[in-house]
């Protein structure tokens, strides 16, 4: 029984002596002197307009939180699209009520405002 483990036992190794050899290598190969442009923030090459700690709407929030929401629940789809056959008509309406409800609280948080970027 314990020879089952054997394998397990040795990629946990590996990946623990991969780890800390990639920190050793990168600690004897990193530049130690700091300048004026390499303590700059990077932007994709461009002069940085503003601070990078500036600030961001609530809305910017309020609208990641709901595509997050709704992203995540329309990945319950899947799963049923996979089963189809097996669930026949209850798993349609189950998925109909599932939708449903999607949709109203999809136009709820519409009505709201909470989906105009300002």
């Amino acid at each position: 029984m314990p020879d089952a483990y054997i394998p397990v036992m040795l990629f946990v190794l590996v990946a623990i002596g991969f780890a800390i050899f990639t920190l050793i290598i990168s600690g004897l190969v990193q530049s130690s002197r700091y300048n004026k442009v390499k303590l700059e923030p990077y932007e994709c090459g461009i002069e940085p307009d503003t601070d990078a700690r500036g600030r961001y709407s609530v809305r910017y929030y309020l609208i990641a939180m709901l595509f997050v929401i709704f992203d995540v629940e329309t990945v319950f789809m899947f799963p049923w699209a996979v089963i189809m056959d097996e669930l026949a008509l209850f798993g349609l309406i189950e998925m109909l009520v599932f939708l449903f409800i999607l949709v109203l609280g999809y136009v709820y948080a519409w009505r709201k405002g909470a989906l105009d970027w300002v």
